[in-house]
């Protein structure tokens, strides 16, 4: 079985723009990247599943003649999944749209600040440093105030004695 080398030219040149416009930083142009590289998986699975051939019918021609039904299923599963990830992306730009007046993504001060943490040593893993300014949840929660002044009160009794 030869394939087309043209087909496959394309496949490689789908692949190549497709990775290249997920690096990038817009979302717009990931987006892009995404759709690419869906037709580009649609092209590679039907010259992958072979020559063309009767409909897949049963009763309409030698099954040796007809075409395999496989491939177009799954050429149909790709383009469902891909509409997927695309609606889910373009909720994404939307949403990046509305808050931020553009769809450039920008570095994380806090990603900024873990990374140079473990550059310099301070700590071993990411899981280590509370991005949230907090030493613990409590500090955070308004409605523990009652708890902290019995703790305090609690802390000042002497260790034998109870209320």
């Amino acid at each position: 079985m030869t394939s087309p080398i043209v087909l496959l030219a394309l496949i490689g040149v789908l692949y190549t723009v497709g990775v290249y416009l997920i690096l990038e930083r817009s979302l717009t142009r990931v987006l892009l990247g995404i759709l690419v590289l869906g037709n580009a998986t649609n092209v590679l699975v039907v010259v992958a599943g072979g020559r063309a051939g009767a409909p897949p019918l049963v009763g309409g021609a030698p099954e040796a003649e007809m075409s395999d039904a496989l491939v177009q299923a799954l050429v149909l599963t790709a383009i469902v999944i891909t509409l997927g990830v695309t609606a889910f992306l373009l909720a994404l730009i939307h949403r990046t749209w509305t808050l931020e007046r553009e769809d450039h993504l920008t570095e994380d001060v806090e990603d900024r600040s873990v990374r140079r943490r473990l550059e310099i040593g301070e700590q071993e893993d990411e899981e280590e440093l509370d991005t949230t300014g907090c030493e613990n949840t409590s500090d955070t929660d308004e409605d523990d105030e009652d708890d902290e002044d019995t703790d305090e009160e609690s802390a000042l009794e002497p260790a034998g004695e109870a209320r």
